[in-house]
C-alpha cells in the first residue's frame, strides 16, 4: 500500500516522469531515507545530496557517516557538503533555522543543475503538513497558510504527503532499513515539536483521525485559494486605475474591500494592522499617509496612491536651461507650461533652482496678489507626493517661476519687454 499511494500520488500530481533524474534531499532520518527506498525500488535514477551543518557536534558527523554507508551499499551517488551554520546565520542577521534553510536549497539547486536532475525530491509527509497547517493556524493566517504544505514548489517535490509518519516507519521496518534520529526532535523547545508531541496526541484523544481530517480540509482548502486567487486576480486588476493608483470607490463597491487590499498592499509590506487602518482612512479625509520599510501608500481623494519610500526629492540631477533673445516684432509667449518667458532685464542672475519650501509666496500669471505656494498646489489639487516634487526658479529672494505651472505675474512680458529670457527645467 505505502508504494501504491507514493505511485498514485506522483502520477496524480505530475511530480515527475519515469525517466527523469531526482535529486533526493538526504538527511538520513526515517522520512528521507523511506523517500531514496521508495523511489529506487520504483526504478527512478535517483542522486542524493547531504548537508551537514555542524549543528549537533558529533550527531552531525554520524548523519554523515551513516548517508555515505547508505548510499555506497544501495549504489547511489552521493553528495555532500558542509555548512558554517552559526557564522552564516550571524553575517545575515537570521536564526539558525532561517540559514539552515537558505543554505541547503541554494545548494541543492546547484546540483541539481550540475547532475541534471529535473527535480529536488525532499521528504515532507502528511504529519508535516498537518503540522504547518496548525502552526499557522495559531499565528494567524489566511487561506494560503491553511493549505499545508505544497507537493510542488518550482522544481522542489514532495511525494510522501499522501503518506503518514507511522506509514513511513512501518514500511522501514518491512524492509529491516535502519535510520538515524535527530535529538533535537525529541525535544519540545520548539514550537513545531511542541505540536507534535504534545498537541497532536491530544487532539488524537478527541479524533483518532485527526490527521486525516486536517490533511483533507488542507485539501480542499487549496481548491478553495485557487478559486479565491483567481477572484481576486481579476479584482485587483478592476481597481487599478495605472500602476501605483487605486480607485477608491471601485475597492468599495467588491464584495470584499479589505481582502482586496490584503492582495494590494501586503505583497509591499504593510501589515494586517495597517490594512485594517487603510480599509477604515477609505471613509476618512485624504491625505493620510501609511509607511511599510520600503513603500508609502497615500490616501489622496478618491484614490489611494502606492510608491517606493525615499528621501526628499533631489534636485541636485535637474539642470536649469535658459536663453536669452531680443525682443521683436510679432514674438509670442509660449503656452508650453514647460517653458517660462520672462523679462529678463526684471532677473536677478544667476538664477537659482530649487524645492518649494513651506512659506514659499508668488503673484500667480495673471493675479494681483501673492498667493502661498502651498495654496496654490492645493488649489490646483496636487497629491502629497506631487507636492514633494514641486520645484521653483529663484532670482534672488523671488521665485519667478513654480516650474511647469506658473510663471509670476511680477517678471511677465510686456510690451515694454526689451528681452525675453526663456527657462525649462531637464
Amino acid at each position: 500500500m505505502f508504494r501504491q499511494k507514493i505511485n498514485q500520488s506522483i502520477s496524480e500530481k505530475r511530480l515527475f516522469a519515469p525517466d527523469d533524474k531526482i535529486l533526493v534531499a538526504l538527511s538520513g532520518g526515517a522520512d528521507s531515507v523511506a523517500l531514496l527506498r521508495v523511489l529506487l525500488l520504483e526504478g527512478y535514477t535517483c542522486v542524493a545530496a547531504h548537508c551537514n551543518f555542524h549543528l549537533r557536534g558529533e550527531e552531525s558527523d554520524r548523519d554523515e557517516n551513516f548517508v555515505r554507508t547508505l548510499c555506497s551499499n544501495l549504489h547511489v551517488p552521493l553528495q555532500v557538503v558542509h555548512f558554517d551554520t552559526t557564522g552564516y546565520a550571524s553575517q545575515k542577521g537570521i536564526s539558525i533555522e532561517m540559514a539552515a534553510r537558505e543554505l541547503r536549497y541554494a545548494w541543492f539547486e546547484q546540483v541539481r543543475t550540475e547532475v541534471g536532475a529535473k527535480v529536488i525530491a525532499v521528504a515532507h509527509h502528511r504529519d508535516d503538513s498537518v503540522e504547518t497547517f496548525l502552526l499557522n493556524l495559531v499565528r494567524g493566517t489566511g487561506i494560503n497558510g491553511l493549505k499545508g504544505i505544497a507537493a510542488i514548489n518550482g522544481v522542489i517535490v514532495r511525494p510522501l504527503l499522501d503518506v503518514s509518519r507511522e506509514e513511513i516507519l512501518e514500511f522501514l521496518k518491512n524492509l529491516h532499513q535502519d535510520y538515524v534520529t535527530d535529538s533535537t526532535n525529541l525535544q519540545d523547545e520548539y514550537t513545531r515539536n511542541k505540536l507534535r508531541l504534545n498537541v497532536i496526541p491530544m487532539l488524537r484523544e478527541i479524533n483518532p483521525s485527526v490527521c486525516e481530517s486536517i490533511a483533507e480540509t488542507a485539501r480542499r482548502l487549496s481548491d478553495v485559494e485557487a478559486v479565491y486567487r483567481e477572484a481576486m486576480k481579476v479584482a485587483c486588476a478592476r481597481v487599478t486605475e495605472e500602476e501605483g493608483r487605486f480607485s477608491i470607490p471601485r475597492i468599495a463597491k467588491e464584495v470584499s474591500p479589505l481582502a482586496v487590499l490584503f492582495e494590494l498592499f501586503h505583497p509591499y509590506g504593510f501589515n494586517a494592522a495597517q490594512l485594517k487602518d487603510i480599509y477604515r482612512s477609505l471613509e476618512a479625509e485624504s491625505g493620510r499617509l501609511f509607511y511599510s520599510e520600503n513603500y508609502v501608500l497615500l490616501r489622496d481623494r478618491d484614490c489611494l496612491l502606492l510608491k517606493k519610500r525615499e528621501s526628499l526629492p533631489d534636485v541636485s540631477h535637474k539642470i536649469l536651461h535658459h536663453e536669452v533673445r531680443e525682443m521683436e516684432t510679432g514674438f509670442k509667449v509660449s503656452r508650453d507650461p514647460k517653458i517660462a518667458c520672462l523679462d529678463a532685464d526684471k532677473l536677478v542672475e544667476p538664477l537659482t533652482l530649487r524645492r518649494w519650501q513651506s512659506g514659499d509666496k508668488f503673484i500667480p500669471f495673471g493675479m494681483n496678489g501673492f498667493k502661498k505656494v502651498r495654496d496654490y498646489l492645493r488649489d490646483r489639487k496636487f497629491t502629497l507626493f506631487e507636492k514633494d516634487n514641486q520645484c521653483v526658479v529663484c532670482s534672488g529672494n523671488d521665485i519667478v517661476w513654480l516650474v511647469n505651472e506658473r510663471t509670476d505675474n511680477r517678471f511677465r512680458v510686456t510690451e515694454n519687454t526689451r528681452r525675453v529670457m526663456l527657462l525649462w527645467v531637464e
